[in-house]
């Protein structure tokens, strides 16, 4: 023994971090909401000593009592209700009594033993199994889980395996007792465990990270301390608040947990303790449909006949049943409570993973137990289906799609809503041989279409289907946004572009009540030409599909140099009244005026050769008009002749403006001119390029 002591003597430093180590949320079974508050919980004072050292609080008969009221049936051999597990025979200590062991004992005689030995209370320990791994209410835990019952000696960084000296269901019950004791410094030991110790105020962290903070806790007793030493983390407000669930990252629970737990099981920890509860059941079935779940099983109070209340609590909302229906295979096990202890109810539920949890309330309305709980998916049926189609047409908004509901084979309404306002009720039982496809068990008639009369603008659509049973009205798919044309017309000036002295304009324009091209007259200062949007414009066919792409015109108009006032309005046809002028915008003609030069003119056998180059900039590198005239008579040629240096001065018109010509002239003297003539042919705008007096022999 003393060797054990050195042993633990010499990890005391540690024991903190190794023993009872717990950050993650509540066990298993735990989860269901109760009347206990996050408010009573007192950090300071935890539990009472005369709770936590009443080692003889429990008889062997009144834990295997306890223990039975926590699982109905055991699925293998280490289930605490009915397990058999080994227990070394010790000799007292400074710590603890002799305790006699053995290889095949229950839980109960191992629970009451080290407890009357160790002055350690078996509603303590058994908390601790509860909180440590599941146990208490595990129906078939496994061999891991069972070597680390009490969380003793199992630190995380081992790979959850425990030190073998103290693994397995004895061991761990033994020495979590004995540490719990030592933790007091009882006489015969050193004075070693101070930090947390009562009568003055402690900073505990709330969870491992120091970055989490700590709260200013005055300890108040021994017990209290103790757990500080086993789990030393106090719950911080987000984990108080929500008992029963998880807080925040900084959030850690052991001790919460264990408050919690006690207090379910037998009052207030800090009180007179309530007897562990009477109460007994199994939850067997948990359904899920239709915006439902159906909760199924028996529970019953041992100290009575009388039918018991049940507490279903379904995605966080309580409800009760009485347990009722009559279960002749209870009656068989539990003879003297009868048969009627059944339950099968319907609680609505929303659709989506939801929580479902069961207690049984015992007779005195203080204690429960816990029946478990089930994680289930609630089935949504609501309807669903798709708006495919939701476009402008010349009568309002044509609207196509499907609606199911999943509770019936039968069609169901589809109504149209245009900005939130129902405008069109519709049945969805058109042939949809696509749906059937994807959903054979509802058939093909499920299909709706109808044109909606609309307002002009831009138009929220959207399609319900209408709910038959569980659930509600629901949008199928998504709704659109349409841009409905209207009567009058509609369009735009996309550019009002300028080359030279042309305007070039384009744009597009419809109106709605056909998908016909319709006329537009255009104006420049005051002068108008009507042309037709018939032009293909794709972008436009994209935002009306249903008018297609004859829609967009094009209008070149040649115009003087300075500002021109340009307008542009589509004309109306059909139901609407009045033309739609789409815009109005001013552009301004510069008119460059065209560079060259005269090189050569060389007077030859009865005629002058003439040549040189010339190029408008407002034409970039097309060829402009050269007049050359001899003694006043006019020749005209083109510019568009390859010359590499004009390519190489001007890159932008490039090299094809150069021009030669050749006239017929007497013998005897002669001036010779040439102008570059603009290629807008706009008055007074051609280049003079000179002019040579030559003489022809």
């Amino acid at each position: 023994m003393q060797k054990v002591v050195a042993i633990l003597a010499s990890v005391l430093a540690v024991a903190s971090v190794l023993v009872g180590f717990q950050i993650a949320g509540p066990t298993a079974g735990q989860e269901s909401a109760r009347a206990l508050s996050g408010s009573s919980f007192q950090a300071g004072n935890i539990i009472s000593d005369a709770n936590f050292y009443a080692g003889r609080s429990m008889t062997v008969d009144q834990v295997q009592s306890f223990l039975n009221a926590q699982v109905s049936s055991c699925t293998n051999n280490g289930c605490l209700r009915n397990g058999r597990y080994s227990m070394n025979t010790r000799s007292a200590d400074a710590m603890c009594g002799a305790v006699t062991g053995g290889s095949s004992l229950s839980a109960a005689q191992i629970l009451t033993r080290v407890g009357a030995a160790c002055g350690i209370s078996p509603k303590v320990m058994l908390v601790t199994l509860q909180k440590e791994q599941g146990l208490v209410t595990s129906r078939g835990p496994s061999a891991g889980v069972l070597e680390r019952a009490m969380g003793y000696a199992c630190p995380d960084n081992a790979g959850g395996h425990c030190d073998p000296a103290y693994a397995g269901v004895g061991n761990q019950v033994y020495w979590s007792a004995w540490q719990w004791k030592r933790y007091g410094n009882p006489a015969g030991t050193s004075n070693y465990f101070t930090w947390f110790n009562p009568g003055a105020t402690r900073a505990i962290q709330y969870n491992v990270p120091t970055s989490c903070g700590t709260k200013a806790v005055a300890v108040q007793n021994k017990a209290t301390a103790a757990l500080y030493y086993y789990t030393p983390y106090t719950p911080n407000t987000a984990a108080l608040n929500n008992l029963y669930g998880t807080g925040d990252g900084c959030s850690a629970y052991g001790n919460r947990n264990f408050w919690r737990m006690y207090s379910d099981w037998f009052g207030s920890p800090t009180g007179a303790a309530v007897p562990a509860t009477t109460a007994a059941g199994n939850l067997e079935t948990v359904n899920p449909t239709y915006n439902a779940v159906t909760v199924g099983g028996w529970a019953l109070d041992t100290t009575t006949t009388a039918s018991t209340r049940v507490e279903v609590t379904v995605g966080g909302k309580a409800s009760s049943v009485v347990a009722a229906v009559k279960r002749p295979d209870v009656a068989r096990a539990y003879p003297k409570s009868g048969a009627l202890h059944g339950f099968s109810q319907q609680f609505t539920a929303a659709p989506g993973r939801q929580d479902v949890c069961v207690q049984a309330v015992a007779a005195d309305g203080r204690t429960r137990k816990d029946l478990g709980c089930k994680t289930v998916t609630v089935l949504d049926g609501s309807p669903f289906g798709s708006l495919d189609v939701a476009k402008a047409v010349p009568t309002g908004v044509a609207v196509s799609g499907w609606a199911i509901d999943p509770e019936t084979k039968a069609s169901i309404g589809a109504h149209v809503h245009v900005d939130g306002r129902l405008k069109q009720k519709l049945t969805a039982n058109q042939t949809r041989t696509d749906v059937a496809k994807a959903h054979p068990t509802y058939g093909s008639a499920h299909g709706f279409s109808a044109t909606v009369p609309t307002d002009a603008g831009y138009r929220k659509v959207c399609a319900y289907g209408m709910d038959v049973g569980a659930g509600r009205n629901t949008v199928v798919g998504e709704c659109r946004t349409v841009d409905v044309p209207g009567s009058r017309p509609v369009g735009s000036l996309n550019s009002a572009t300028v080359s030279g002295s042309t305007i070039s304009l384009r744009g597009w324009a419809l109106d709605g009540d056909t998908t016909a091209s319709v006329p537009v007259a255009i104006s420049v200062d005051g002068v108008t030409k009507q042309v037709r949007a018939d032009v293909p414009r794709t972008d436009v066919a994209r935002r009306y599909p249903a008018y297609g792409q004859a829609h967009g015109f094009t209008y070149s108009v040649k115009a003087a140099k300075g500002t021109h006032e340009v307008c542009v309005t589509a004309r109306n046809v059909g139901a609407g009244t009045a033309d739609r002028q789409i815009r109005c915008t001013k552009v301004t003609v510069t008119n460059t005026a065209p560079t060259g030069r005269l090189d050569s003119v060389t007077p030859v056998s009865r005629a002058v050769q003439v040549g040189g180059w010339a190029f408008d900039a407002d034409t970039a590198k097309s060829p402009i008009a050269v007049t050359v005239t001899v003694d006043g008579v006019a020749t005209r040629t083109t510019a568009s002749q390859k010359r590499a240096d004009v390519g190489r001065a001007y890159p932008a018109a490039g090299p094809a403006h150069g021009w030669s010509v050749s006239i017929p002239a007497r013998a005897g003297s002669h001036t010779v001119c040439a102008t570059a003539v603009d290629s807008a042919g706009a008055t007074g705008t051609d280049t003079a390029l000179g002019c040579r007096t030559v003489t022809v022999r």
